[in-house]
């Protein structure tokens, strides 16, 4: 019998959250242990080690709570211009996110009239934001830098739900990533191939 669509959209999500789940505990780049709930999670970032202190006192970092209470609309925005492209790219795991770095151009978005080009794409699980305090399944954030340097980070909330056909052309390379970061501390890097962004 064939696999249905829920049953993909399933099987992928349960993937990125077992991937996510080997890297929820995480490091930082100096050993110190970090999480995104529990003893571990934001609320306790800043007494984990003395250079986390600035999470302590920070308002306006991450993890974001957005309250739609709170949210006030600025038609000057304007619409988010996405271009993206096919482009060959690579899975990694990096001990505290699933990342694809593109290997190639994948493709620009444009805020007030600049290009920033997209590098990679990272989830969390669960989701590094929360809306009305809501936690989602997934979170990806596709980072983009700007020529002068500049960052921009599209994010995506996931749900459990349909089949999301970006993450259906990562299923079988997610599934290889998953074995290597069970065979190893940090997994190592698989060839994603050509990827629609």
């Amino acid at each position: 019998m064939g696999s249905t669509r829920g049953g993909d959209a399933s099987a992928i999500a349960l993937l990125l959250l077992c991937a996510c789940f080997l890297t929820s505990l995480a490091c930082d780049g100096n050993g110190a242990k970090f999480g995104y709930t529990g003893p571990l999670g934001p609320d306790h970032w800043g007494g984990l080690d003395p250079n986390f202190t600035q999470c302590a006192m920070g308002t306006y970092q991450s993890p974001v709570d957005i309250r739609t209470s709170d949210v006030v609309y600025n038609p000057m925005l304007g619409p988010l211009h996405r271009e993206y492209t096919a482009a060959n790219a690579t899975l990694v795991d990096n001990i505290f996110n699933i990342a694809l770095r593109c290997e190639d151009a994948a493709g620009t978005v444009q805020i007030d009239g600049v290009k920033y080009k997209l590098d990679n794409i990272h989830w969390h699980s669960p989701s590094e934001h929360t809306i009305n305090g809501e936690r989602f399944a997934v979170e990806q954030h596709m980072v983009h830098f700007s020529d002068d340097g500049n960052i921009s980070v599209v994010s995506i909330l996931y749900r459990l739900g349909r089949p999301d056909p970006f993450l259906m052309q990562l299923r079988d390379k997610l599934s290889e990533l998953y074995v290597e970061a069970c065979r190893a501390e940090k997994g190592a890097p698989i060839p994603a191939g050509v990827v629609n962004m």
